[in-house]
């Protein structure tokens, strides 16, 4: 896996293409709305000190995405399923079917990897639930 290093709008082209092409997805904006679906829903699943060592890895754009959201009394799932998970991203991106988010889900999260490093990596994985976790890893 390659690192990439991302500091501008302009930068995340490729970032938004991969998600498109990986996340069967038909356009850039589709690409766009998943990101940030799966972004902010990711960020409501981790707890805050690997949230805020995550934001301060990704692009400003990004980080945005996966601190965005206000969630008045939140407790971490600590067994939320895969299912579950996708459920949520595809309810968040206008969509119904949580079987073809696991397409957008993967391509998102191979790309966090991808501009994260290992370490964060890794970090964000011992965060995660059990199935969450697993999925992160295959990504």
């Amino acid at each position: 896996m390659t690192s990439m290093t991302y500091t501008n709008k302009d930068n995340l082209i490729d970032y938004f293409a991969y998600i498109q092409k990986a996340g069967k997805l038909r356009t850039t904006s589709h690409a766009q709305r998943w990101s940030r679906a799966v972004l902010k829903t990711f960020g409501i699943n981790l707890d805050r000190g690997t949230k805020k060592k995550l934001a301060k890895a990704l692009p400003a754009d990004l980080a945005d995405d996966l601190t965005r959201v206000f969630w008045l009394a939140h407790f971490q799932n600590s067994g939320l399923t895969q299912y579950d998970f996708l459920n949520q991203v595809s309810r968040r991106a206008g969509n119904s079917d949580p079987d073809f988010a696991r397409y957008p889900v993967t391509a998102v999260f191979h790309q966090l990897k991808a501009i994260i490093g290992p370490d964060m990596t890794n970090q964000v994985a011992k965060s995660l639930s059990p199935e969450m976790r697993q999925m992160w890893e295959e990504a």
